[in-house]
């Protein structure tokens, strides 16, 4: 069964979306057959989706609901926080993390994502500084 690891830089909060590399993986490794490409990312502070690629601002939205949803622990409302060595944005991240997911698996029918029209695969980092983040594709046939 094929897998690889591909890497993505972030640079800050915000969805960075890696759809194509994902594509070019699976046309490679399925040969024109069918399987599910299963994606997970190697981190506690970041997480996959799958999401609108068409429209700018459905990111935007995304990230500022996240945001409003689990407001760094510098934040009055997020005093009960205890885990904060890291920053104030580090245990935020790991809350986002646990709401989201960290596998998805895509199916693979004739070599190809069966993705809708404006699917997108989506490495949503949650982290404010930048990261190196890996993300494992492993295609089961």
């Amino acid at each position: 069964m094929p897998q690889t690891v591909i890497t993505l830089a972030t640079r800050g909060q915000g969805l960075y979306e890696f759809t194509d590399q994902a594509a070019q993986f699976t046309r490679t490794a399925a040969g024109g057959g069918e399987g599910l490409l299963t994606v997970f990312v190697r981190h506690t502070s970041c997480s996959l989706l799958i999401q609108e690629n068409a429209d700018p601002d459905v990111k935007t939205d995304l990230n500022a609901f996240f945001r409003r949803l689990v407001p760094p622990s510098s934040d009055p409302s997020m005093r009960w926080i205890v885990h904060t060595t890291e920053g104030p944005d580090d245990m935020p991240a790991h809350i986002k993390a646990a709401l989201t997911q960290v596998s998805i698996g895509i199916p693979v029918m004739a070599g190809r994502l069966v993705l809708g029209t404006w699917q997108g695969i989506y490495l949503f980092e949650h982290r404010d500084r930048p990261h190196r983040r890996e993300i494992v594709l492993h295609l089961s046939t």
